[in-house]
């Protein structure tokens, strides 16, 4: 799915958090936002999410002129998410639910994602009794069980174990590569963005001032103000 951005603006109480001119996200990226804390990373990702409204400009969704988000086709995980109060097997079957699917394939479809992503034996577990890294991933095994054509992420390995970080990076490169999906994801980890991305979106006080492939970026950055966050200079 494709994401095209224009003249896009968001404010809050005449303070603006966001200014961006001009974006377009391929479809099939795999893109990474990087940037310090304040730079409008989140504020963008929920933008696109349809969770916010902008102050002002243009966003569309799969080409120009289209600005209704595809709800049905997108989906987000966030850096804490919420889960249902139930099993996981439930809470990973809710959106399929949601979507009509029937009891034999929604069982099947849950399987095969509890499968990749280590949860065969938690399907059956309470949600409230699952440890952070678990919950994460039952998050995102929720997130892509109807095959969404958009995934956005926010800082979704920030608080998990490096263990159940490689087993979402290696999920995220697998339905990118072999589903077409268009991932976007918030970290604020450089090594995974080197270590996952393909291109990279490097933001700084509400601007997008970099925006290249993740190895360029991440190797030879052309703007100063890139080169200063890849060196430790700006304060994440």
């Amino acid at each position: 799915m494709d994401i095209f951005a224009a003249d896009l603006t968001k404010e809050y109480e005449d303070r603006m958090v966001l200014n961006i001119r001009e974006l377009h996200i391929k479809r099939g990226a795999l893109c990474g936002i990087i940037g310090p804390n304040g730079a409008g990373k989140s504020t963008l990702l929920n933008l696109i999410a349809g969770l916010l409204k902008p102050s002002r400009g243009n966003l569309f969704y799969q080409q120009p002129g289209n600005a209704e988000p595809p709800y049905q086709k997108m989906t987000m995980v966030f850096q804490k998410p919420y889960l249902l109060r139930t099993t996981v097997e439930k809470n990973i079957a809710y959106p399929l639910k949601l979507r009509g699917w029937n009891q034999e394939d929604i069982k099947k479809r849950v399987a095969v994602l509890a499968d990749e992503l280590g949860l065969t034996e938690f399907l059956k577990k309470k949600s409230w009794t699952l440890s952070g890294g678990e919950i994460q991933k039952v998050a995102l095994a929720r997130a892509l069980s109807f095959s969404p054509g958009l995934l956005l992420l926010d800082e979704p390995t920030a608080n998990v174990d490096p263990g159940t970080t490689a087993e979402i990076e290696k999920m995220l490169k697998k339905i990118n590569e072999e589903e077409g999906t268009t991932v976007i994801i918030v970290t604020h980890n450089l090594v995974q963005a080197r270590r996952l991305c393909k291109e990279v979106i490097f933001m700084n006080q509400g601007e997008i001032i970099e925006f290249t492939t993740g190895e360029k970026m991440l190797k030879s950055p052309e703007h100063p103000l890139t080169q200063k966050f890849i060196a430790g200079e700006l304060l994440l």
